[in-house]
């Protein structure tokens, strides 16, 4: 007779919960990175606020659907929004900088935009070396 164990559900939970509390954290940092407030981020993806204050303290499962709609808001790979191995590290972060850039008006002085781009380089060089 082979005999089966049930599944271990506590243990189960517990890994849930710590991996959803890490994905809140990550979250939330890549929230506060981009100087986007909650309500901000809940409207742009129709959310309420509460929910992702929930999301974000790892006390509430985001929907499998909501995942990609975080990733292209933060400009970052689902794979390093989960945490999964193999994530493209800050690689992924380009668009969110490039928004930035678009976003400087394109009435500034050439030196200007010039030096910023430069600026920016180096701090993404920076970046790269951690």
């Amino acid at each position: 007779m082979l005999s089966t164990s049930p599944p271990d559900f506590l243990s189960l939970m517990a890994d849930d919960k710590a991996f959803f509390k890490a994905l809140g954290q990550r979250l939330a940092a890549l929230r506060k990175e981009a100087a986007l407030s909650q309500q901000a981020v809940a409207d742009q993806l129709g959310i309420a606020q509460q929910t992702l204050a929930h999301y974000e303290v790892g006390t509430a499962r985001m929907p499998v659907s909501i995942v990609p709609a975080f990733a292209k808001l933060y400009g970052v790979d689902a794979n390093e929004l989960l945490g999964l191995p193999g994530a493209t590290g800050r690689r992924g972060r380009t668009p969110l900088l490039q928004k930035q850039i678009d976003a400087t008006p394109s009435t500034a002085q050439r030196p200007s935009r010039r030096s910023l781009m430069q600026m920016l380089d180096g701090v993404l060089a920076q970046a790269n070396r951690f």
